[in-house]
Order: structure tokens, then C-alpha cells, then sequence
């Protein structure tokens, strides 16, 4: 927003540090109980803090919503109804996320548990933040605003009733007629608008209908035979880039060595005592009975 007094800035910074503590907080507890840290566990962060920021919107969204309802409400009230809102969103997707990620954990490849497990305790550290930090930061920001304070240094900021004799940019920036008060209510945002009165309309129409249907039955056919099309295993080549020498070895040793089959190796699993030719003899004559 362009209000000096509306603007949140530090709301959605918060957002995103409420983000950064979730991730502090499960990798610091997984560390402490001794969970090995793999290189793949590097990426769960970027996972969290998508989900972090969009729990930070439903919980922006919810309180506009519930402050436009109830301009003269308590805090106390506007806080109620904008977990009432939005926890539950926040809470089905998190509870989603956990089972999928704590269901990898089942995986036989240490990396791939390590990942999951890293990745959906942050989940369940990133729930609690958004419940209770952002929660408080919402209260603050809402005294803030009330208070008629700058959204950059929190200084109390003037009314001043003849903005005509002022730039654009000092009535954006140091004036706090823009601020919610009674005499003058908060309009609604026009992406709300446009999701009321046109997208809405639209989707509810009875062909529209009828043509979702029609797309969804045919993504899902798709969907289907897709699924019996899978192959299991991994081509090594998809791992490497397009330019690696990696690819072109690959190639060669399947045009020309794919015919004998993988190799064998056989392992010694006692101690040998190499220097004695006699057992030298044995190994290779052992080697020789195996070809």
C-alpha cells in the first residue's frame, strides 16, 4: 500500500523470519538428536519457506477481512475470528505436508530419510510459529497502525487535512490520512474484488461447470494412463549435464558392453596374509574356478 500507515512491509518481513526460526528450530532438534546431515537436506528450506509465506497471507488475508467486518471490535475478538478463518486452511495443509514427508521416512535410502524427516519436523515447527509468533506480530502491527505510526521507524505520524498543497510522494510517505478510522473505512483490495464479482460469477456458471468436469475427466485419464506407462528404475544419464562426459560413457558402455551383464566382484572377509605366495595361489586360482 502507498499509506505510510497501511503499508506492512515488516509484516511480510516477519512472515518470512517466522519461516527462518521454523527451519532453525527442526534442524537444531534434529542435530541434537543425532540426525545425520545430508547435502539434500540443504533444499528443505526453499520447501518451507513457501509454505511459511503462504500461511502468512491466509493469516493477512483473514484479519483484513475480519477488521473490515468489525472496524470498533478489541483485539482480542479480531484475533479470535481471524484464527477461526484461517487456522484451519493452515492447519490441513501443514497436517498434509507432515504425513507426506514423515511416510518417506519409511524410504530404504538414508538421504532420502534424512530429507523427510529434516523437512517435516520443519513443517511442524513452521504450524507453531505462524499460531504464535506471526499471531503476536499481527497484534502489534495492529497497535501500530491504531497508534497512527509510520510502518519504517514507528513514529507517530500527522493528520494533515489539506494534502492539495503536497507532493504525491509526501502524502505517500509522511502524511497518516490514510490510516483506517471511522470517518474513513478501508476499501476492499481489488484482487477480492475481482475473485467476487467476476471469477466467481464465472466459475459458477452451469457450462462452465459442465467444462471443468469435462477437463478434470480428461486430466484424470491421463492421469491414468500415465501411471501404467512408469517404469521403475533411474537412467543415470538424467543425473549428469547435458554437456558432461558422463553421457556419452554411458552410451558406449551400452552399445558395447551391455551384452556381458554386470560385473562380479567377490570379497575376502577374513584377514589374508598376502605375503604367503601359497595363499596368493589359492585366491587366484579361486578367481580362476569363478570365470
Amino acid at each position: 500500500r502507498l499509506s505510510c500507515i497501511r503499508n506492512n512491509v515488516w509484516l511480510a518481513c516477519c512472515g518470512v523470519v517466522s519461516a527462518g526460526l521454523a527451519v532453525l528450530s527442526s534442524f537444531g532438534l534434529m542435530l541434537f538428536c543425532g540426525e545425520p546431515f545430508v547435502v539434500t537436506v540443504a533444499n528443505a528450506p526453499f520447501l518451507i519457506l513457501g509454505v511459511g509465506v503462504d500461511d502468512m497471507f491466509i493469516m493477512i488475508a483473514s484479519w483484513e477481512q475480519s477488521s473490515r467486518k468489525k472496524e470498533k471490535s478489541n483485539v482480542k475478538s479480531l484475533l479470535a475470528e481471524t484464527y477461526s478463518e484461517a487456522a484451519l486452511s493452515v492447519t490441513i495443509t501443514t497436517l498434509t505436508d507432515v504425513l507426506a514427508f514423515f511416510i518417506g521416512t519409511w524410504t530404504a535410502f538414508p538421504s532420502v530419510r534424512s530429507f523427510c524427516l529434516y523437512t517435516g519436523t520443519a513443517f511442524v515447527f513452521c504450524y507453531i510459529y505462524t499460531m504464535t509468533f506471526f499471531g503476536a506480530i499481527l497484534v502489534l502491527n495492529h497497535k501500530r497502525e491504531e497508534g497512527n505510526r509510520h510502518w519504517l521507524t514507528c513514529m507517530r505520524v500527522r493528520v494533515d487535512k489539506d494534502q492539495a498543497e503536497n507532493s504525491c510522494l509526501y502524502n505517500a510517505c509522511c502524511i497518516g490520512s490514510c490510516s483506517r478510522q471511522s470517518s474513513e473505512p478501508e476499501g476492499e483490495h481489488p484482487m477480492s474484488i475481482f475473485f467476487k464479482k467476476y471469477y466467481g460469477p464465472f466459475v459458477t456458471n452451469k457450462w462452465v461447470k459442465v467444462l471443468v468436469v469435462l477437463l478434470y475427466g480428461t486430466y484424470l485419464g491421463g492421469s491414468v494412463y500415465g501411471c501404467t506407462q512408469i517404469r521403475e528404475g533411474i537412467d543415470l544419464r538424467n543425473l549428469a549435464n547435458d554437456d558432461s562426459y558422463v553421457i556419452p560413457y554411458y552410451d558406449d558402455d551400452e552399445k558395447y558392453f551391455s551384452t556381458y551383464g554386470p560385473r562380479v566382484m567377490v570379497v575376502i572377509t577374513e584377514s589374508v596374509d598376502y605375503w604367503n605366495e601359497t595363499v596368493r595361489h589359492g585366491i587366484e586360482s579361486c578367481a580362476q574356478n569363478l570365470e
